[in-house]
């Protein structure tokens, strides 16, 4: 339940608007120090960011920060109503409670005790804003806020299988036609390979060990190259919990997102079956885009 001060003084805040802004000169990330408001406990700065994807790092936390994120691109009412903010703690980050703020009212979203868990947490653009709020403490030297964040869409390439999104609606079915083919083109990775075996089980996930023999494409580098394990690409997939998975010989086209550098399945069709698929859509002339499949 949130304090009534706390909620008597964000009203101020937000009706007056006289806190500091601050436009950071990347539009990404935002590094400050509470020290400069040591002296006013009650100060709330401003801070906007325009971009997908970045970070903040409040030292020394005192009083609090409205974190106001946008895309890095115009965007439509609609278009906006459809993105998340999702947020992952650094284990060493402590020293405030983090809510989501919308016309003065608050909503508890992390924990100041639970950020060493660096658990992801997510929720609707349209919800409004992140509102940081330092936990009062008579020796702040030790306290360091810092989490990244990430502006995932709702609908897309692998959402339907990350659960941070809609935990309760995370769907294990097979992709359609038009999913799969969509997915090979616009997810942040797709090859083709093996699950090797299960690394670990968080009980919310599986993390899996794979080995690609293709990789038509990779947003950032998770996975690598390795002459030695018979020229393959390899790294680790992250599957939830209820969707399982079965190591073994069999080839998939593996295809999904990556979020804070991890690599979350979306569409895995056998290979076989994609190939089928792929050589009709491109003798219909149907493919969203074109893939060397040799």
């Amino acid at each position: 339940m949130l304090r009534l001060w706390t909620a008597l003084w964000v009203a101020a805040v937000l009706v007056c608007r006289a806190a500091a802004l601050q436009y950071p000169s990347d539009w990404c990330s935002w590094r400050g120090s509470g020290l400069s408001h040591e002296s006013h406990p009650r100060d709330v700065e401003q801070i906007y960011l325009r971009c997908s994807q970045g970070s903040l790092e409040w030292l020394y936390p005192t009083g609090a920060i409205i974190l106001n994120l946008q895309p890095n691109l115009e965007t439509s009412p609609k278009h906006v109503s459809g993105l998340h903010v999702c947020i992952k703690p650094q284990p060493y980050s402590q020293g405030s409670h983090v809510y989501v703020e919308h016309s003065s009212d608050l909503r508890l979203l992390l924990r100041d005790e639970d950020q060493s868990q660096g658990r992801v947490h997510c929720f609707n653009l349209a919800e409004g804003s992140l509102f940081v709020e330092a936990v009062p403490q008579t020796d702040i030297s030790r306290r360091i806020t810092a989490f990244q964040y990430e502006l995932v869409p709702s609908q897309g390439p692998g959402a339907h299988m990350y659960p941070y999104l809609h935990p309760s609606l995370v769907t294990c079915k097979p992709c359609s036609d038009e999913e799969v083919l969509m997915a090979v083109c616009s997810s942040d990775f797709a090859g083709s390979g093996s699950f090797r075996g299960v690394v670990s089980n968080t009980g919310e996930h599986f993390t899996v060990m794979v080995t690609l023999d293709r990789l038509f494409h990779q947003k950032s580098k998770v996975f690598e190259w390795s002459a030695a394990r018979g020229q393959s690409w390899s790294g680790h997939i992250f599957i939830p919990a209820k969707c399982g998975v079965q190591p073994g010989g069999d080839e998939y086209l593996l295809t999904g997102a990556v979020h804070f550098g991890e690599a979350w399945l979306g569409c895995a069709p056998h290979y076989q079956d994609f190939l089928k698929l792929y050589t009709q859509a491109q003798k219909a002339g149907a493919n969203p885009c074109q893939i060397d499949t040799n």
